[in-house]
């Protein structure tokens, strides 16, 4: 049952020193979330400081501006710290995923608060029956034991403390409270996939037991403790195969092929590398073979499997200024990368590549691809999308993040780094001043 008390307690036994903590909570104006902040005021008396955000999306209309009244006149009423974003024409609302896209702003915002008024957690009313929902949706998809146990109640630095409580505790607490609250219809509808479980699926489950959330909710424990286990069971197995390394992370490439397809992602997923296809690809790819995920570079060499953190100087880097250096004959100049690129570590394949120089603007540079971008590759007739080159290739989406492209002052492009060179500004037997640029590590 859900008491200030109950609340007080689960708070407690989620994390330690808890009144000593500060809080962001999330709160949208509906039930949950305007429980959730009168909990929390019901216990600023005993030290808690928290402050209260809130997100207008603009997608409802009048109910929208409701919604932030509902929220702004609680915090008034309460002297509470209140924090609003309303949702303009620059936030670029997209013709896909509405969800994934407020998230995304939502999120964002909270984090900014949280750094500026030097925050501890953020809050959020997620409960029960969510959990119920987000079991079923990745039951759905074949998620493994991560996916089936649910919302973490305490990760990352967001609070989740209502995940004991069920939605119809929630209303109960706050018909009993005379908490004032709004509804938002569009739950109603099930246009999406988690709105489709929680007005038909999970109606029907508690329809036929009636004890049902309470029985989900020690099957989650149960699921908890099988994962808390596995998962020491995994640490146990990934030290025996990790080879000490100062700067990197080096596995035993032959030991971990022996062990199955579920040790084998679990330890891999730890860096960025889930998807199953890909980590099959690891076991038989060829030395020098070279694999990214979003802050990992994985090489392969010989029976070593070679993980490099990609720093976030590195990913922030999206343009490099090369350097020509004067040769003693100025009719063959020569730019090796490995001399001038220190800083980034993602070329993974020796190239030579020899132009003619007098056709070049300069300065020559390396950036990241744009959209709309297109060369003349070697050994093909017209031109070609980048995009399209890619896509040829057969080169993940996370590794095309990664690829560097050769341009000129004009921004042409010279090559695809390490793949194919442009043919237009090829050296040809016209050529008087060669520009050599190479890799050699």
């Amino acid at each position: 049952m859900l008491t200030q008390l109950s609340f007080r307690n689960h708070l407690k036994n989620s994390l330690k020193s808890s009144e000593k903590k500060k809080y962001l909570l999330a709160v949208s104006g509906g039930a949950d979330s305007m429980v959730l902040a009168h909990l929390f005021e019901g216990i600023k008396d005993l030290g808690y400081h928290f402050q209260i955000a809130h997100i207008n999306y603009k997608l409802r209309g009048e109910d929208s501006e409701a919604d932030q009244k509902v929220v702004e006149d609680f915090c008034k009423t309460h002297t509470i710290k209140f924090h609003s974003y309303s949702v303009s024409e620059k936030d670029e609302k997209p013709e896909g995923s509405i969800q994934l896209w407020a998230r995304t702003l939502r999120y964002r915002f909270f984090d900014e608060i949280c750094q500026k008024e030097n925050l501890d957690y953020l809050v959020t009313a997620h409960h029960l029956n969510d959990q119920l929902e987000t079991f079923i949706i990745n039951l759905s998809r074949g998620s493994g034991i991560s996916g089936l146990t649910g919302i973490p109640s305490n990760e990352n630095n967001i609070l989740r403390p209502l995940l004991n409580f069920s939605k119809e505790e929630i209303y109960e607490f706050a018909r009993e409270n005379s908490i004032e609250f709004r509804e938002d219809l569009s739950n109603k509808k099930n246009d999406y996939l988690r709105n489709k479980i929680r007005n038909t699926i999970v109606p029907n489950l508690c329809t036929i037991d009636a004890d049902f959330l309470n029985s989900f909710k020690k099957s989650l424990t149960y699921l908890n403790q099988t994962k808390e286990f596995l998962q020491q069971q995994i640490k146990e197995i990934e030290e025996k195969i990790t080879i000490s390394d100062k700067e990197n992370i080096i596995l035993n490439k032959e030991k971990l092929n022996l062990e199955n397809d579920f040790v084998q992602f679990e330890i891999l997923k730890k860096y960025g590398f889930t998807k199953v296809e890909e980590i099959k690809k690891i076991f038989t790819a060829e030395t020098g073979s070279t694999f990214f995920s979003k802050n990992y570079q994985l090489n392969i060499n010989r029976n070593e499997i070679v993980l490099i953190k990609i720093e976030e100087k590195q990913k922030n880097i999206s343009e490099i200024i090369l350097t020509i250096p004067e040769n003693e004959d100025q009719n063959n100049l020569t730019v090796n990368l490995s001399d001038q690129i220190s800083i980034i570590d993602t070329f993974n394949k020796d190239f030579y590549w020899e132009f003619n120089a007098d056709k070049l603007t300069y300065p020559i540079k390396l950036r990241n691809k744009k959209e709309g971008d297109f060369f003349y590759p070697v050994h093909f007739s017209g031109k070609k999308k980048v995009s399209k080159f890619f896509k040829d290739e057969k080169i993940p989406n996370l590794a095309k993040q990664k690829i560097w492209l050769l341009t000129d002052g004009n921004d042409e492009i010279l090559g695809i780094i390490p793949f194919r060179q442009d043919r237009k500004y090829a050296k040809d037997e016209k050529t008087k001043t060669i520009l050599t640029i190479l890799y050699e590590k």
